[in-house]
Order: C-alpha cells, then sequence, then structure tokens
C-alpha cells in the first residue's frame, strides 16, 4: 500500500506542481548555474543513490564546507533561502519516489560521510527502511532537531511505521511548511 501511495502521489505531485517546478527552474537558472543538485545519498539496506533536489546553493558548494548547513550559510543563494524555506528545493525528489529510491515518508537520507557519526547497529538499523522526503524529525522539529534527537525520532518511525503513520507525518509536515515557515 505504501509504494501504490507513493507512486500515485508522486505522479499527482509531479503533474500539480509542475508550474512550480518551471517557475523555480527558471529562477534559479537566471540566477546562474545548474537548476538541479545531484548527490549521493545512502539508502534502503546501505545502497547508495543520487537525490535529486533544486540548487539552493552556490555551484561546488560540497567544496566550500561540510554536508551540512547553518544558519546564514554564505554558500546558500538568494534563491536558495526562499525554496529552503518554503521547501522547494525537495520538489525533484518526487522523481526519487518514482524510481523507488526514497519513499514519500522515512528516515532523511544521509550522505555516505555521516556513517561515521554511527555505530554500526546503528546504521543498519536507521537504513532498513526506504528514505524520505520528510520524516517524523523534519515533521516535527524541522532543521533544529540534534543529531540524537534526529535519531531518536527515525528510530520511533521506524519501529510504528505504518500507512496512517505517513499520512499523520504528512500533515505535521505541510503544517510545520506552512505555518511556521520552514526552517
Amino acid at each position: 500500500m505504501k509504494r501504490f501511495f507513493d507512486v500515485i502521489s508522486s505522479i499527482a505531485g509531479l503533474i500539480l506542481l509542475f508550474p512550480v517546478f518551471l517557475v523555480v527552474s527558471i529562477v534559479i537558472k537566471v540566477d546562474g548555474g545548474p537548476v538541479l543538485f545531484k548527490q549521493t545519498r545512502v539508502g534502503k539496506n546501505g545502497m547508495n543513490f543520487s537525490i535529486y533536489k533544486f540548487r539552493s546553493m552556490v555551484v561546488n558548494a560540497e567544496k566550500l564546507g561540510g554536508y551540512s548547513t547553518s544558519k546564514g550559510d554564505n554558500r546558500i543563494t538568494k534563491v536558495g533561502v526562499f525554496i529552503r524555506k518554503t521547501s522547494l528545493d525537495e520538489i525533484p525528489q518526487l522523481i526519487n519516489v518514482l524510481k523507488g529510491d526514497m519513499s514519500l515518508v522515512g528516515p532523511r537520507p544521509d550522505v555516505p560521510a555521516q556513517k561515521k557519526e554511527y555505530t554500526e547497529e546503528q546504521w543498519s538499523l536507521r537504513n532498513t527502511v526506504l528514505p524520505g522526503i520528510t520524516g517524523l524529525a523534519q515533521a516535527t522539529l524541522r532543521s533544529k532537531a540534534t543529531w540524537q534527537q534526529r535519531y531518536d525520532l527515525d528510530i520511533e518511525y521506524i519501529e510504528r511505521s505504518s500507512f496512517p503513520y505517513d499520512l499523520w507525518i504528512i500533515i505535521l509536515t505541510v503544517k510545520q511548511v506552512l505555518l511556521k515557515g520552514g526552517n
């Protein structure tokens, strides 16, 4: 049921959000550089895949700093500030969901370098499900979560995972983005 929901929702999302996709693409292109950002992330069972996002940072940002950003990070473009705050940068991940690399809901996928932050057991457990565009940590704490809070919420999600729980997380995520302005 989850995969069926992911596929139908992704197709519907891509169709409904096509005008937004087009406008954001044009604005990013005018700002300079490529529209999409592709990065290696870790998926289910530790398998790597390429995640797609709208580019919100300067070209070669990963060479100018770490894999995470902080408030006021000078690598984030002016357009990037807006698309991150509104989570529009995540729209291309609907393609990842269609491909089966991701789900709408699940722990956010880590970059391979983050493996060092986990024990082997924690890493294996966290990667027993498909990563998601949103997860329990994003739906409740957004980017304010500490590493430990994010990990605990990811494990809570894995233990309680169900279709109704996914729907609840999607509703919480929409509330976070609309009512609290994103990050």
